[in-house]
């Protein structure tokens, strides 16, 4: 792979989403946050900080994963639809260095989404006088961006063969079977049925357990509530690991298709 033609496919792919007005989104958070302000003191007036500590992150969750899924899917069969990626494929750049630099460039736009509305979480946070510990609500922000970049190569994944549409509901698939493969596997578990236990067994094995990687629960009550550094270590690895698999899988998909 040439590093200098994966930065400048990822440039344009990170110029483009720009220009889709894809930074609207942090406007929408604003008024989210600034209205969750409002409600929910009348909601729970002894524990609004609790609920609007979680709430923050979950909401950078929720609008990260939107924007890693849709346009995700859609950053290969746009190029397809429009006949763009056999001009792009004919140049002197591979299918490895396309589907990577897809990869990175909505990953860079990613963090820039994630960094923008942490520095507006804490701001309101600042304003509501809302007692948090920044060091765990920033390692629980940079889990989420590994869990959001995972999906991003999940979705990207299911874009090199697939319709956006149908990419869109498998991505959304994953999300939610990885959020509860744990579950699944003590669910086998629990069946005593050795039919059931072998296939939740599989689905775990082959599931992104995304449970490793969502830390905003324990992020509410301070650092003493995350997991230990050896395991923070580990489980980054982890999602490390398995977007780097879902990108050779993707790279080795569209190398064999036919354009």
């Amino acid at each position: 792979m040439n590093f200098s033609r994966i930065f400048v496919m990822a440039s344009n792919v990170f110029q483009e989403v720009i220009r889709d007005r894809i930074l609207y989104i942090i406007g929408f958070y604003t008024l989210i946050l600034a209205a969750a302000m409002r409600i929910l003191p009348e909601i729970a007036a002894s524990t609004e900080g609790k609920i609007f500590l979680d709430f923050g992150i979950a909401l950078m969750g929720v609008i990260g994963l939107i924007v890693s899924v849709f346009v995700g899917t859609g950053l290969i069969n746009k190029e397809i639809e429009k006949r763009t990626v056999l001009v792009l494929i004919a140049k002197p750049i591979s299918r490895s260095e396309f589907i990577t630099g897809k990869y990175f460039g909505l990953s860079a736009v990613l963090a820039v989404l994630v960094t923008t509305m942490t520095v507006i979480y804490l701001g309101f946070l600042q304003i509501a006088h809302i007692p948090y510990g920044i060091a765990s609500i920033l390692i629980a922000v940079l889990f989420l961006f590994l869990q959001i970049s995972l999906i991003n190569a999940v979705a990207i994944s299911f874009g090199s063969f697939t319709s956006s549409l149908l990419a869109v509901i498998l991505t959304f698939a994953v999300y939610l079977m990885g959020n509860i493969s744990q579950d699944l596997l003590k669910f086998g578990r629990l069946s005593q049925n050795p039919g059931i236990e072998n296939l939740t067994q599989a689905l775990y094995l082959i599931l992104p357990d995304l449970s490793r990687l969502d830390l905003k629960n324990q992020a509410v009550y301070g650092l003493q509530a995350l997991p230990s550094a050896p395991t923070l270590i580990a489980n980054a690895g982890y999602g490390l690991l398995y977007s780097s698999m879902l990108l050779a899988i993707a790279i080795l998909i569209f190398s064999r298709r036919e354009f």
